[in-house]
Formats: structure tokens, C-alpha cells, sequence
């Protein structure tokens, strides 16, 4: 919607990782090197941990991307709680390794034929675990009886796993002592700083062919990180939601101002997840006793709340069709030029 008006030949802040519009912050480039590094050395584990939403997946999708060396078949998986054999069966998918539905032994062999044939064309297999959180102890186990597959005393299989915070437990559970031996390196992501972000947000409007590098304030940069922590996946839902609003209100120069009433709007889209911390500090729910005053409360900040929410809704609304009222004006503008014209 608003990429013509500012110059954009595509949206700059889009959800979907895309590796051009990959930024290496200190602690993102760090992290791919590591992941560089594990691929020189062609063994072992590469873990790459990090809260939501702070480039994990984008830094896989950019490493595959660039990936110069045609001798290594890369495939990515991004996990749910899968079992051992899960696992195996969707490894062999990936890989497009034909197996008939058997036994787990069946299915290993299948995979270590496949990896023996690489090998013998000089190639070697890698897989990339997304989301690797949520795979249980002894699937994580199963990836490490895996890299056990070996010709000449060399690896024919290599994993990097990327994970949220919750993958370094699993790792570090006293049974795990032989996968953290396979560990050559390991990363943890952390959100921007308020200067990263400055940073962020231009190279990606760069990246969309953006040429006014003035079009945020400084004071609206710095709100920006107040209001998304540094998060890059928050960052880029509140700079497109704020984008589009200045589109409507026909700014030149995004402010302060812009900012928090974008925030204002978005407030429980923010929030994210809380810390554990922040989540000692809030006392459970009292149970609701019927017939009392503060049942009555209860109910009246349920009914505040519903308020809210379709107040949000309504300027929602009234913004949409301000925006289609724009476009029909710029239509009637443009066939009345076309029959000046003619």
C-alpha cells in the first residue's frame, strides 16, 4: 500500500526471512561465522540459541543462500515434538531417500546407504534443525547417533540446531554429556541495541530501494526500540503497521508522535512473551466468587476491555476507509488526466 508513496519497490519489512535483507549485527554475525566455521570443519554440532523472534531461522535461510560449495546437500527442517523414528523418516524426505515403511533399523540403513553414495560423489549432507526446542532428549540423541555415521574416519553427516532458550536445558541435562561433547560451537542471539536498530531499520529500507534516509526522526529510532525491545521480528511488524499509518496521514517525516500512537494501537500485539521474571512478579488470579462486589469488577473490567478493543477496531476501520477513499481519489485524478490527454 504505501511502498509507492515512499519509494519502495518492495515491502522492506516483511515477516518471511529473506536473506537480502539479512543484517549482521554484532551478535548475528558472530553467529553465522560459527555456522561458517562448523562447515570448514565438516563435524560435530553448531547450536544457535536465541529468544523469539531475534533471527534464527533468517540467519539459516542466509547461510543456505550462500552456500558456495556444491559438494555439501543442505536441507532444513523445522521441527514440532517429533519421536526418534519422526525424525529419521522426515530426515529421509527431506533428503528424498525412498524408503518403504519398516523398522527403524530399515529406515537408518536406507539413510546411511544414501549418505555413503554422497560421499562417494565427494559430497556430504547437512542438516539445518529449526526450531530444534522442541524436539525431545532422546530425539536431540538421535541426531547425535546419527553424526556416528562415518567412511574413512570422516562424518558423512553434519546438524546445526536452532533453537529458542528452552534448547539450551535440553542440552545441558546431565544425561546429554556425549552430545555436548560433539559441540564444536555455540551462539546465543540477543536483541538489538538501540543503535543496531537505528541501523536496522535504514539498511532495510535500503534493501528496498528507500533513498531518504530522514524519513524517522531520531527521537522516533529510539522509541522504535523502546517499544519492541530490539526484537527484529517486532521491529518489522510495528515499522510496517507504522509505515502504513503514516501512508494514510500523508507523512513525510515519521515522528515521536506517529510512533506512539502506532503503539498505542498495537498494544497487545507488543507485549511478546514475558520473562520469567516478569512472570514470578505477577500474583495468580484470585478465584472469582459469584454474588460478590468484586465479581461485579470483574465483570466491568472484562466489559472496559471489550470497549477498548472494539474502540481499536473502529479507528481501524475508519483508516481503511480513508485509505480507499485516497486510492479512489488518485483513480478519478489519473482518468481525468488520461482524457485532458486524448
Amino acid at each position: 500500500m504505501y511502498e509507492e508513496y515512499y519509494g519502495f519497490s518492495e515491502r522492506p519489512f516483511q515477516l518471511s526471512p529473506d536473506p537480502r535483507f539479512f543484517f549482521a549485527s554484532a551478535h548475528h554475525q558472530r553467529a553465522l561465522s560459527y555456522l561458517q566455521y562448523g562447515l570448514d570443519q565438516g563435524e560435530g554440532f553448531i547450536v544457535i540459541t536465541g529468544p523469539i523472534g531475534t533471527g534464527k531461522t533468517t540467519i539459516a535461510r542466509n547461510l543456505l543462500s550462500n552456500l558456495g560449495d556444491t559438494n555439501i546437500v543442505a536441507a532444513q527442517i523445522v521441527t514440532t515434538k517429533l519421536n526418534p523414528q519422526e525424525l529419521l523418516e522426515l530426515i529421509a524426505a527431506e533428503f528424498k531417500i525412498h524408503v518403504e515403511r519398516g523398522s527403524k533399523a530399515e529406515l537408518l540403513q536406507h539413510i546411511e546407504q544414501y549418505l555413503i553414495s554422497l560421499n562417494q560423489q565427494g559430497k556430504r549432507a547437512l542438516i539445518l534443525v529449526d526450531e530444534a526446542q522442541n524436539l525431545p532428549a532422546e530425539t536431540v540423541e538421535e541426531l547425535r547417533m546419527l553424526s556416528n555415521f562415518q567412511l574413512d574416519n570422516k562424518p558423512l553427516i553434519q546438524s546445526f540446531l536452532l533453537g529458542q532458550e528452552e534448547l539450551k536445558e535440553i542440552i545441558q541435562a546431565p544425561d546429554m554429556e556425549q552430545f555436548r561433547q560433539r559441540i564444536i560451537a555455540s551462539a546465543h542471539l540477543k536483541p538489538l541495541s538501540c543503535e543496531e536498530v537505528k541501523e536496522y531499520i535504514l539498511y532495510r529500507l535500503q534493501q528496498a530501494n528507500g533513498t531518504n534516509n530522514e524519513l524517522f526522526s531520531e527521537n522516533a529510532l529510539k522509541l522504535i526500540h523502546e517499544k519492541t525491545l530490539g526484537v527484529p521480528r517486532k521491529i518489522n511488524i510495528f515499522v510496517d503497521r507504522l509505515l502504513l499509518f503514516a501512508f494514510l496521514e500523508e507523512l513525510k517525516i515519521i515522528n515521536s508522535d506517529a510512533v506512539n500512537e502506532v503503539a498505542e494501537e498495537m498494544k497487545l500485539e507488543l507485549t511478546g512473551s514475558l520473562t520469567s521474571q516478569q512472570l514470578q512478579n505477577i500474583e495468580p488470579k484470585k478465584q472469582v466468587v459469584v454474588n460478590t462486589s468484586e465479581h461485579i469488577e470483574n465483570i466491568r473490567e472484562v466489559l472496559r476491555e471489550i470497549e477498548d478493543i472494539l474502540e481499536t477496531t473502529i479507528k481501524e476501520k475508519i483508516k481503511m476507509t480513508r485509505y480507499v477513499d485516497k486510492l479512489l481519489k488518485e483513480k478519478n485524478r489519473e482518468f481525468a488526466e488520461s482524457n485532458v490527454k486524448k
